[in-house]
């Protein structure tokens, strides 16, 4: 059975003294429980799985009866328990209990190692910074990447680009409708429904299906608030628009680009550049079909832009890196990636789509002479190898 690096990352911190929470966070449909199920499989203590993503509404008390559960199984087995809750957000004041029941077991000896599941990282983030500061490790799991698709199913780059990074989907990469109607429901109605529009206020939940769509059309492509809001239907204010955004980036389907300036004030004031966390989403919103994209250059260009920002942003999420965009009238770079004080400026040429190499020198002329420059695709690194981690960003 094919296993995620993360299996390795989860199996190692649980067989180590208990110290602290880990916490797996990831968009729905990219395999969380079936990682954290294959570690436990593979480490010689006890364990207890619960899923909280019921129909009803749970009480927090749910939460005490599954420690419970746990601390009898340590007490029996007289060896560590490990306990996985899953969807873990789903219960109203999770993070206090979980908070106290913890420190409890840190006063008492118990050795239950605590393992928290969640599918949208803003909700979950939002209960670790409030209450249990200093006391978890995240295990971060995007959706696949090229090479875990190609490792385990064999796809080439074009499957990859077209189909995406969702495992559960390629049985009915066959049909294209069905495979279309599972990424739909799934995936993207699934996460609108039960990890935002259930447990985050949405004033207007229209608008915000609406700017998903929106923002898996222009994927690859900068769009004002302004002209966002011409788009869309009863938009309202800019500040909505950014809100709802940062609501679809926190739950793993896209992502606003700001563009990088040597001045924060003029990053937060400026055009977002729409991106989709991965390809697969744009495809099954758009529902053209693989020919009709790889037989378009204007719009396979825009995918392996949308495929190298996704994989871009996965990886700045994980190092601690930031991602940005970079445009001064027509010059222009696609990606601007700041980590520490390296500065890299990446220029993505599908070879179907006509670019020229100006915005990275202009870049590079602009913000100093130690700036890195990567041109992905014809007459640079291989688009393959970039999204493989053979680029060495």
């Amino acid at each position: 059975m094919f296993e995620r690096p993360q299996v390795e990352i989860i199996r190692r911190r649980l067989s180590e003294p208990r110290h602290t929470i880990q916490v797996v966070q990831g968009p729905r449909q990219v395999g969380k429980t079936t990682a954290v199920l294959q570690a436990l499989g593979q480490i010689p203590v006890g364990s207890h799985y619960a899923q909280a993503d019921l129909p009803a509404p749970l009480h927090w008390g749910w939460i005490e009866q599954q420690w419970s559960i746990a601390r009898r199984e340590q007490q029996r087995a007289k060896k560590p328990c490990v306990l996985a809750l899953d969807e873990i957000q789903k219960i109203a004041h999770w993070s206090e209990v979980v908070k106290r029941l913890w420190d409890e077991d840190t006063r008492l000896g118990n050795d239950i190692r605590l393992v928290l599941l969640g599918s949208s990282p803003l909700l979950v983030g939002r209960g670790l910074t409030e209450s249990l500061a200093g006391r978890f490790e995240i295990v971060r799991m995007p959706q696949w990447g090229l090479s875990e698709m190609r490792a385990a199913f064999g796809w080439t780059l074009e499957r990859f680009l077209f189909f995406g990074g969702y495992p559960g989907a390629v049985p009915l990469v066959g049909d294209a409708p069905r495979w279309s109607r599972y990424i739909l429901d799934s995936v993207v109605e699934t996460t609108l429904s039960k990890d935002v529009l259930l447990l985050t206020r949405v004033d207007k939940p229209a608008l915000l299906r609406q700017l998903l769509v929106l923002a898996c059309e222009y994927s690859g492509r900068e769009l004002s608030f302004t002209k966002m809001m011409g788009e869309l239907d009863g938009a309202g204010h800019t500040t909505t628009l950014s809100h709802y955004l940062d609501l679809l980036d926190g739950s793993g389907l896209v992502f606003g680009l700001q563009k990088y300036a040597s001045e924060p004030v003029r990053r937060r004031s400026s055009t977002p550049k729409l991106m989709a966390h991965d390809t697969a989403l744009v495809n099954a919103i758009s529902g053209l079909g693989e020919d009709e994209v790889l037989s378009d250059p204007e719009r396979w260009g825009r995918l392996v832009e949308s495929a190298v920002g996704g994989y871009l942003s996965a990886r700045c999420a994980e190092s601690g890196a930031s991602l940005w965009y970079w445009r001064d009238g027509g010059d222009e770079v696609d990606f601007v990636v700041k980590s520490g004080s390296r500065l890299v400026a990446i220029e993505v040429r599908s070879g179907r789509r006509r670019k020229g190499m100006r915005g990275l020198q202009v870049f590079a002329e602009r913000f100093g002479s130690s700036v890195e420059t990567l041109v992905v695709g014809t007459g640079g690194v291989p688009v393959d190898t970039l999204l493989t981690g053979g680029a060495g960003l």
